[in-house]
């Protein structure tokens, strides 16, 4: 009853901030977006073989979904991967929540199914995941993954994905330099043995470990990303200014090391686009290879920097991460909390 085996490029692409509307103050990123921009965007994307849209209903409470189907016109279905994901912060109060949900997104996405649909956050694992499998009968979903749920989280969505022929074929966690505790909990170990995917978001931390932002050029005033990283800029100054020097080696930037580096620890990074010219980059890095070495001292330097730059959203995944007296947390968006939407 399995479905084939999930495959996906080397890169996802990201589109949390799709969902902004481009109006000061408005969205997480308060990014500055056109139809025109976004489809550039895609053309050169899926010209390099960069095929799979990365999306989410609470992304914009579901204008980024709406905005990819429209970028996405005139592409077969088969020449792309649609990942969007159920949400339980969000859902109804109706005798399905889950399929209500996932009917909304076909309908904004424009398609009869979605490649990888995901239980966003993990609020009640026995209670949503049962109702994924009629959705895999159907066909209107292919693959299943879990976002931001931990080991024991991970196993009981499996085993009752399972009971029915289906698994849990891919786990999306927040995972980068600066924070590894997927990696430390055993989840990357878990899912190399088990033929599971690992996507990594926030590989770049929000512009943070691209070296395009320190203490002299911040990230832009009056976003949330912006609240939660710029205080923490002069600690990552050693980090960035190492990665760069590793990407200049080989004609390539700081966050071009950053996403190899996620590459190189077998995991399939979500990085964020909304210019064509990012995707140079993830040319670039799909083809660096890191020495081990390269990566022992990126990790030592990140560790040194001493932050923990989890996010509100999510839940710890060791006890050995829970922050040691006197760290500094940043949770990215801690600063908005307020009426922020769950990553």
């Amino acid at each position: 009853m399995t479905s084939k085996t999930l495959t996906v490029p080397a890169v996802a692409l990201g589109t949390w901030a799709w969902g902004d509307s481009g109006e000061a103050g408005d969205g997480y990123f308060g990014s500055q977006l056109t139809a025109s921009g976004l489809r550039e965007v895609v053309e050169t994307a899926q010209a390099n073989g960069f095929t799979l849209w990365d999306t989410a209903v609470v992304y914009g409470m579901g204008h980024s979904e709406t905005v990819l189907a429209q970028a996405l016109k005139g592409y077969a279905r088969s020449e792309y991967q649609l990942s969007t994901k159920f949400t339980p912060q969000a859902a109804g109060d109706g005798d399905d929540p889950v399929a209500e949900m996932l009917e909304q997104s076909l309908d904004r996405l424009g398609t009869e199914y979605v490649d990888l649909y995901w239980i966003h956050n993990p609020a009640d694992v026995a209670r949503w995941t049962p109702l994924l499998i009629p959705l895999l009968r159907s066909g209107k979903i292919k693959h299943v993954g879990v976002s931001n749920h931990n080991m024991k989280e991970i196993a009981l969505a499996d085993q009752i994905l399972g009971e029915a022929g289906f698994r849990v074929e891919a786990v999306q966690n927040h995972y980068s330099l600066l924070y590894r505790s997927s990696e430390r909990a055993g989840i990357l170990d878990h899912c190399r043995e088990h033929d599971v995917r690992f996507f990594s978001y926030m590989v770049l931390e929000q512009g943070a470990l691209t070296g395009r932002y320190g203490p002299a050029h911040p990230l832009p005033a009056g976003s949330n990303r912006a609240a939660a990283y710029n205080g923490i800029l002069p600690k990552l100054q050693t980090l960035t200014d190492r990665m760069r020097a590793i990407g200049g080696d080989r004609g390539a930037s700081a966050a071009d090391v950053a996403t190899a580096w996620a590459i190189a620890k077998g995991t399939t990074p979500i990085i964020g686009v909304t210019k064509a010219s990012y995707i140079d980059g993830m040319v670039r890095a799909r083809g660096i290879e890191l020495a081990d070495e390269e990566i022992v001292e990126l990790e030592a330097l990140a560790d040194a920097a001493d932050v923990d730059t989890r996010g509100w959203w999510e839940h710890e995944m060791t006890f050995e991460g829970r922050l040691s007296a006197g760290r500094e947390y940043v949770g990215p968006g801690a600063a908005a909390k307020a009426g922020a939407r769950p990553r």
